[in-house]
């Protein structure tokens, strides 16, 4: 952390109010450097580790310089995997919720046709993937003539997935007068390419944590045959008793073996692998946030871009093949300024990988003998009085948020040709509630979504009802704010 507040950025009082509900209290390191920068709407590169805090760093001052009247994307970032295109998403979502700020997520296993009807409407900001980004562009349904400001995150893992080309395609298509913001945790030859390439005097920003991964996460490593995992992985739960733990396979296939194997002795698990349906993936990170069970087992595809603060234990139940995997993985815990812990589980034939991690890492990960049967029987007893009952859920930063927020549904949309105006209207016509009051409208085709601050929900939902609009009352009911 900084020694700054965000006072001293002289952000509005909306996104201020936003950070304070979201309990961002001092800026890190990474947004303390990049958002003064953002601000003053310069190019910037930024060299940062996992877990820095800055997805923030950026969205914070793109919030503050939106115009929000324009009604083409003024934002595009470009993001390496769905999960992150999501998670950004929501993070701009959250720190320009008081800004009315509007948002939109662009990737595959997802229907194009959703997607199309959400670009058709006012939206500030995009986030994608390259390639559900470039269909959309060719079939003119993401406008760019507007874009004020592009982010391309996490450029090293979009290089790795061989995505480089179509990114590059897309940043010719955008104005040239435009800011663009390269963030990575890795400066490949590639890379540093692509920024001479398409960047104006770029500012550089490299980042050496001031606590290094080997400092602020314990790593050691059990040796232990394949058949014998299971067991280990056992006796490991029943000493450390992580309240929060993702288990990393290697193989979706390993993912499901591990997964029936922990349900069959009751833990509290889940898993995420890329075979499953996006929504199935989407709901198991929003509900491994909440705390709604101690164990995702995993593959890779839960090591970069998930902003999770409180896992207390990362372990490798296979060695990854890819040293930069095993970085990422372990990169899960220890996030956000707090300790963790690292373990891995290595056969005979992993550990010349462990080795080449070690020399990847620049740092010897020390071996352990498995704990004792006496230690796991005392650790057992232990945990299953407090562990494996089943969790608490806990509140995430957005479920703060939204308790400030109350979503009404009003049954008529664009069908019934609704406008924003006719809402926005209606409601102002009730009294004591003004504009102020009032976050995004979203008309649909059939109904109509409207968010309104403070004490103001409650009575917008009881009174709207009573109030003619488009020249009849309308049916008007509280819903849930989905996260995620």
């Amino acid at each position: 952390m900084s020694k700054l507040s965000f006072d001293a950025f002289g952000l509005s009082e909306e996104t201020m109010k936003a950070l304070f509900k979201l309990r961002y209290e001092k800026p890190t390191e990474v947004q303390a450097k990049v958002i003064p920068e953002v601000l003053k709407k310069k190019d910037i590169i930024v060299k940062s580790q996992t877990g820095s805090g800055k997805t923030a760093a950026f969205a914070i001052p793109i919030c503050e310089n939106l115009e929000l009247e324009q009604k083409n994307p003024q934002v595009l970032v470009l993001t390496p995997t769905r999960e992150l295109a999501v998670q950004v998403k929501e993070d701009f979502a959250h720190i320009g919720r008081f800004k009315r700020i509007r948002c939109a997520a662009i990737f595959g296993k997802q229907p194009m046709e959703i997607q199309k009807r959400e670009l058709k409407q006012r939206v500030h900001v995009v986030v994608g993937t390259p390639g559900r980004t470039s269909d959309h562009i060719e079939k003119k349904n993401l406008i760019l003539d507007d874009i004020k400001y592009l982010v391309l995150d996490e450029a090293d893992k979009m290089l790795d997935m061989g995505f480089i080309d179509q990114v590059e395609a897309i940043v010719t298509l955008l104005p040239r007068n435009r800011i663009t913001m390269l963030f990575s945790a890795t400066m490949p030859d590639k890379i540093e390419e692509i920024c001479n390439k398409y960047m104006i005097a770029p500012q550089k920003i490299e980042l050496h944590a001031k606590n290094s991964t080997v400092e602020k996460i314990q790593q050691w490593y059990y040796e232990v045959e394949d058949s014998r995992k299971f067991n280990a992985l056992k006796s490991i739960i029943y000493t450390e008793k992580p309240e929060s733990c993702i288990l990393f396979c290697n193989t979706r296939e390993k993912v499901q073996e591990l997964l029936n194997e922990m349900q069959r002795e009751r833990y509290y698990c889940a898993g995420l692998h890329g075979g499953m349906e996006q929504d199935s993936r989407l709901h198991t990170v929003q509900r491994f946030k909440r705390g709604e069970f101690h164990f995702l087992v995993a593959t890779d595809v839960a090591a970069r871009g998930l902003h999770i603060d409180d896992v207390s234990h990362v372990i490798n139940y296979e060695v990854p093949m890819e040293n930069e995997s095993y970085v990422h993985r372990v990169g899960r815990t220890g996030r956000a300024g707090k300790e963790g812990v690292a373990i891995t589980l290595s056969t005979k034939r992993e550990l010349k990988f462990l080795h080449e991690i070690e020399e990847y890492i620049q740092h010897s990960v020390p071996k352990k003998e498995l704990p004792t049967e006496q230690e796991v029987a005392l650790g057992k007893e232990e945990f299953e009085e407090s562990i494996k009952s089943k969790p608490k859920a806990k509140a995430d930063k957005a479920e703060r948020l939204n308790r400030e927020i109350t979503k009404i549904r009003i049954n008529s949309g664009k069908k019934s040709k609704m406008r924003p105006g006719d809402i926005l209207g209606a409601i102002t016509s009730i009294d004591g509630i003004t504009a102020d009051d009032i976050g995004i409208i979203d008309v649909q085709d059939t109904c109509s979504y409207v968010e309104v601050f403070g004490k103001a929900g409650d009575v917008v939902a009881r009174k709207l009802p009573q109030i003619n609009i488009k020249g009849k009352l309308q049916t008007v009911k509280k819903v849930r704010i989905r996260t995620m």
